[in-house]
């Protein structure tokens, strides 16, 4: 497909065919202009940041999104620690996109996705893009509460620029930017030239671009996506992902960039017990104050309790004090 866009685009410059606005050609039923390609090498990124709308942080009551206001809490705790293995990865070698997938459906890649997002973006002037590249089944709009359309479709069929396609989380330094309007030719899409350029010049402006993507043993989706990618993180869910799947998952990768594995759908009780020790040490101060009152009334109620068995002791024909 790109040695076909190559061939056209030589056409033009020889000036064989009509400039690209007045051409609209068919990519699998799509009608699609040439405005997603900015110059030979990508979009223009000059002031594409100031040029993003932003929009506030609302989230569904049960998305499972961690709270980074809480930052006590086990899950992000969890989150935090696979962001400094990742960062810690990023020191030594050149890691700046990451695609997140999963073998099978419901092993929670997404939720992975957007919780690492929302980890990497509450460190300061650690500028994120969560990318929702799962054109088939796309959640990430619906966990932030945004639009799906305008998004990465729309971009890359012309319809809109690169900056109409993402969004500023207000209060963070994530950015979103969902799948866009539903396409029937998914896999061509993502074959564009336009999407590696995309993907190569991003990081001039992101530290980390996390992209969401398709099972890998239902499509082919993530497969090509770890190829344009600089890593590729594979989630699994305990009780869930067997192990022929995993490794069927690894030979479709053919170990391509994979960075590490992410295992989810541990029990709670486990997963809360390691920090059962510290968690003094990041209570909320409300939560002490809660406590301390607690305290106090059990302690007022304990000396009632003391002052009429000593009465009762002292006076034992005293009816008014025994139960």
């Amino acid at each position: 497909m790109s040695r076909v866009h190559d061939a056209l685009r030589r056409a033009e410059q020889a000036g064989l065919l009509t400039p690209p606005a007045a051409r609209t050609p068919i990519l699998g039923g799509e009608a699609r202009t040439t405005a997603a390609v900015l110059d030979n090498q990508g979009p223009n990124m000059a002031g594409l940041l100031e040029r993003i709308e932003e929009i506030p942080f609302r989230t569904a009551t049960d998305s499972l999104l961690i709270d980074v206001t809480r930052p006590h809490e086990a899950p992000m705790e969890e989150f935090r620690t696979l962001r400094t293995r990742l960062n810690h990865m990023k020191s030594l070698q050149p890691i700046h996109s990451l695609v997140v997938t999963s073998p099978s459906p419901a092993e929670g890649k997404s939720l992975t996705a957007a919780n690492l997002g929302l980890a990497q973006a509450h460190l300061e002037g650690n500028l994120t893009l969560l990318a929702d590249f799962d054109f088939r089944r796309p959640i990430l709009h619906t966990l932030f509460g945004i639009d799906r359309s305008p998004g990465i479709t729309d971009y890359l069929l012309g319809r809109v620029p690169l900056e109409k396609a993402i969004r500023k989380i207000a209060g963070t330094t994530l950015y979103i930017m969902p799948a866009g309007e539903a396409v029937i030719n998914p896999l061509e899409l993502l074959n564009l030239r336009e999407v590696k350029l995309m993907l190569d010049r991003l990081p001039s402006i992101f530290n980390w671009i996390i992209l969401d993507s398709p099972p890998l043993l239902f499509a082919a989706d993530a497969s090509l996506l770890s190829t344009l990618c600089h890593g590729t993180l594979l989630v699994v869910r305990i009780g869930h992902t067997t192990i022929d799947s995993v490794t069927r998952a690894m030979q479709s990768l053919c170990n391509n960039n994979v960075v590490g594995i992410v295992v989810n759908g541990a029990r709670r009780g486990e997963l809360y017990s390691k920090y059962t020790y510290y968690h003094s040490y990041y209570t909320p101060k409300e939560d002490e104050e809660r406590r301390g009152l607690e305290d106090a009334k059990a302690e007022a109620d304990r000396e009632i309790s003391a002052e009429a068995l000593q009465h009762n002791l002292q006076h034992p024909g005293d009816e008014s004090h025994r139960d």
